[in-house]
């Protein structure tokens, strides 16, 4: 059986004969695999996590859709919705409740922290199931048999728009672009306390007192309440240590907070998760640098795009019409404006586009009159009729010569 049977009436659509194997090594029921507190806890306290999470977060959502015409055969879940619904639903109003922006928003920090988006359309609006909560079961002959809310919601694979990341573990749900950076984000916050706690606790003495006695515990500790009262850490004294029975220590003062700096490691490590997101570390660092240009749009066609275009196709697949994403507003994504006028004024003179055609690709409204394709001309004649003009004919010539004699 081809693939083109399912379109002939009365025959049904063949199968995969290895779903029953793929849903009993899936798992019938699955759930995310990876613990959202790690990462939301990573989100709100490390600074490079949050800035780098949010500048995709931010760029992603201000891309809008560009609906274009029914895709010549693909058969969408949704049958028969209107061109206009389908752009106010991606570019407008998702919901009753919530603006374009706020909803993408929410989309992207899901597919970064669970690597899955789980989109509900009740057959008028779009709403977001947080991915961390949603449960895939699987089906033994088709694909998917339904979702699942929190145990207690179920939704039918017509009902759920499932956008993921890549896998190559699971074909139901993705692996965030966040893991590959766990354990470097781990580190970054080990770093981060030792610090803390060096501040805090005052990690190298300030104060020695030596006794040539031996004290009892009960006597030394109030005796160094004492002293910390005079010395305290947090109003920039160092903590005082007691030596008895004899005790010597040498090279007290060349202990310094600054021997024990992490800073070149901290800077490795954010440059690391950074990566694992798809920023290049250049965008964050401070001061002008010849190549912000270039590393910006290598940033937007390596990793804005491709998240933009994934959820897209699952949207396309959904509703059936071709969606392209607008970028004419992206400043990265622009050429130069003296590149961009030459590119247009050389395909309007060279009769390729119409200055119409020019002005809506730069998103200006048309001019009447301007629809028609201009004609190259040259000093030799007119290209539209090479009759006109040029060289006259040899019996113009002639007559011409006759009258001047």
């Amino acid at each position: 059986m081809a693939w083109y049977d399912r379109f002939i009436p009365g025959r049904t659509e063949k199968l995969n004969p290895a779903q029953p194997f793929i849903a009993r090594e899936e798992g019938f029921n699955i759930t995310t695999r990876e613990n959202p507190i790690n990462y939301r806890n990573a989100y709100e306290q490390q600074e490079v996590v949050n800035r780098g999470v949010n500048m995709i977060v931010d760029d992603v959502a201000e891309i809008p859709v560009d609906v274009g015409d029914k895709v010549v055969g693909l058969q969408p879940v949704v049958k028969n919705i209107r061109r206009s619904r389908v752009n106010s639903l991606l570019n407008i109003e998702p919901n009753p409740f919530q603006d374009i922006n706020s909803f993408k928003r929410n989309l992207i920090i899901d597919l970064l922290i669970d690597g899955n988006i789980f989109v509900y359309f009740d057959g008028m609006h779009l709403y977001q199931l947080p991915a961390e909560n949603v449960e895939i079961e699987s089906h033994e002959t088709q694909y998917i048999t339904k979702f699942i809310y929190e145990g207690q919601v179920d939704y039918s694979p017509s009902e759920i728009i499932h956008i993921k990341e890549n896998s190559f573990n699971s074909i139901y749900r993705g692996v965030p672009r966040l893991k590959p950076a766990w354990r470097t984000m781990q580190l970054l916050g080990s770093m981060r306390n030792f610090q803390d706690n060096f501040f805090k606790n005052g990690a190298v003495p300030g104060l020695v007192l030596k006794s040539p006695n031996t004290l009892s515990e009960k006597i030394k500790e109030r005796m160094l309440a004492a002293w910390r009262v005079r010395y305290n850490p947090n109003t920039g004294g160092r903590r005082p240590l007691i030596l008895d029975g004899g005790l010597e220590i040498d090279n007290l003062n060349e202990v310094n907070f600054k021997d024990l700096d992490f800073q070149p490691s901290i800077v490795a490590n954010e440059r690391i998760i950074l990566q694992a997101l798809g920023i290049p570390p250049l965008l964050l660092d401070s001061g002008n640098n010849a190549n912000i240009r270039p590393n910006h749009r290598l940033y937007y066609l390596e990793t804005i795009l491709p998240i933009i275009r994934k959820i897209n196709y699952a949207f396309e697949r959904f509703f059936g019409f071709d969606l392209l994403e607008d970028i004419s507003n992206i400043p990265a994504l622009q050429p130069e404006l003296r590149d961009k006028a030459a590119y247009y004024t050389t395909l309007v003179n060279g009769g390729i586009m119409s200055p119409n055609e020019a002005r809506d690709s730069m998103r200006m409204e048309p001019v009447e009159g301007h629809d028609d394709l201009r004609v190259p001309a040259n000093i030799a004649g007119s290209a539209a009729n090479p009759s006109e003009g040029g060289r006259p004919s040899e019996e113009e010539q002639n007559d011409t010569n006759e009258e001047n004699s």
